[in-house]
């Protein structure tokens, strides 16, 4: 799993290096496999460079960006190229008191050119004559120096980046339009710049297939607080209740099924920062409403799925809509997102209404139904599958996803909830729709709850344990040796033993 830095820190302060952190959750039991830096670099990988022979750790790769020739620019004007219809040329002000004159070939600004200078100019990354970037044109990545040139009688200095450019994603298709808080003139890589960490997720560590799974892991071994994001969602609508309904066939496979109502919304993009964050963890975004689904579920753990509702409301008909969760009939099929029409075996759980299957329980939603650029209300569902159920369903249809991922390693029914409430607000800030009050929550396969019992005894046995092991990872950013280091697990395991006698 890609767990950017800037994304974990918004839940737990964090002091040690990239380096430090990483060989700290190596040793907890996250083992960190890779490490990219995006924009930033360590302090033996050189600025504009690949990783260098002999560095310790994790294997490391990336585009460090020169604060002097990569920075924040704004777009004045799109004016027409005066030798070619496909280029455009943009008036630019760097921060730096001069504008300069870009050329361009992002289809993402066709549309501006010739309207005259912009009422609302729009900040990109940009880069100078002398900058290292990764070749946009090139397939993988190679680098490239920014040379002066002629293109079709225009002299070019300088361009404006996309994300391949940049080292975030392999999109060449435009250049990035940023946020409108960036800043004229600042490096760019101080203020999108991220560190990337390649997390191997174990089966017994599946609590931790999420951001904030990881950030819980860093709180735990720090100290430092814990700081979950908010859970409140902004309601003003109509109640949900009596507008749909539910009905679990078989709550073993299906213990929880929850829906919430956002009405109103405006499908468009999502602010970059959210489209930055979605592509640094190998996730394409696509609208604001399923990057919403997405982000949560990356945040999260909890893997929720958008429906468009007027397309339930018209399967209904007279009635209301009812969400059905059952087994595959003899001979069903649904044709998925990925445009596949898939024959279903008798085992995969289906989420259905009166006239048929929506999606496949845990793992990819229909096509009929999903959320698109016409669609102004939306149905979310967040759900608990079986497990196993999953992992067959994958398996014989040959259909791994995300969401599959987490549900084929055990999502915990309590943040069903959790995740709509956190996904509907999201929504509502990103598309200005009007939330329903109150959630539609059918839960007949609620968990007991696990009680751990400890004695004050236990808690003085296992205390020098826990304080020698804490001494322990605090060695590790101390920079002890090795053969030290093996004295100190030697060391940890006579305790463990002892205490467990």
């Amino acid at each position: 799993m890609r767990v950017p830095l800037t994304w974990l820190r918004d839940y737990v302060a964090i002091t040690d290096t990239p380096e430090e952190l990483a060989s700290r959750l190596t040793f907890a039991g996250l083992e960190v496999e890779d490490v990219e830096y995006v924009g930033l670099a360590p302090a033996n990988l050189p600025v504009a460079g690949l990783p260098t022979a002999g560095r310790s750790g994790p294997p490391a790769r990336g585009l460090a960006w020169d604060p002097a020739t990569i920075v924040i620019a704004r777009i004045l004007e799109v004016m027409a190229h005066p030798n070619a219809d496909r280029l455009t040329l943009l008036r630019v002000d760097d921060g730096s008191g001069a504008e300069h004159i870009v050329l361009t070939g992002a289809p993402n600004l066709f549309h501006l050119k010739g309207t005259g200078p912009l009422p609302k100019p729009l900040k990109i990354v940009y880069a100078r004559e002398g900058a290292v970037l990764f070749d946009g044109h090139k397939p993988g990545r190679e680098l490239m120096t920014l040379r002066r040139a002629k293109i079709r009688g225009v002299e070019s200095t300088s361009m404006a980046c996309s994300e391949k450019e940049l080292g975030i994603s392999d999109d060449h298709d435009g250049i990035i339009i940023l946020d409108d808080d960036a800043p004229v003139g600042a490096a760019a890589a101080d203020y999108m710049g991220d560190v990337v960490f390649e997390v191997k997720i174990n089966p017994n560590m599946a609590r931790n297939a999420c951001l904030l799974g990881v950030a819980r892991e860093i709180s735990a071994l720090t100290g430092e607080p814990l700081r979950p994001p908010a859970l409140s969602v902004t309601v003003i609508g109509a109640p949900i209740a009596g507008r749909v309904g539910v009905d679990i066939r078989e709550p073993e496979l299906n213990p929880r099924f929850v829906l919430g109502l956002i009405e109103g919304a405006q499908v468009a993009q999502s602010p970059y920062w959210v489209q930055r964050r979605l592509r640094l963890v190998g996730t394409r975004p696509i609208s604001n409403i399923v990057d919403a689904t997405n982000y949560v579920m990356f945040e999260l753990g909890e893997p929720l799925h958008a429906f468009d509702w007027d397309v339930l409301v018209r399967r209904a008909g007279a009635t209301r809509p009812t969400i059905i969760t059952r087994r595959a009939e003899p001979g069903e099929t649904l044709k998925t997102l990925d445009g596949v029409e898939r024959k279903l075996d008798p085992f995969t759980v289906l989420v259905c209404d009166g006239q048929g299957p929506l999606s496949i329980a845990g793992v990819m939603g229909g096509a009929e139904s999903e959320v698109s650029e016409r669609t102004t209300n939306v149905l979310l569902e967040g759900a608990a599958w079986d497990l196993i159920n999953v992992r067959k369903t994958v398996k014989a249809q040959n259909l791994p996803s995300e969401a599959s991922y987490r549900f084929s390693r055990g999502v915990h029914p309590g943040l069903a909830e959790k995740g709509v409430a956190r996904a509907l607000e999201l929504m509502r800030q990103w598309t200005g729709g009007t939330v329903a009050r109150g959630l539609v929550d059918s839960y007949p396969g609620r968990p007991e709850p696990v009680v751990v019992e400890i004695t004050p005894a236990g808690l003085r046995k296992i205390g020098p344990v826990l304080a020698e092991a804490q001494a322990y990872d605090r060695s590790i950013a101390r920079g002890y040796s090795a053969r030290e280091l093996d004295e100190l697990r030697r060391t940890l395991r006579e305790l463990i033993e002892r205490h467990r006698r």
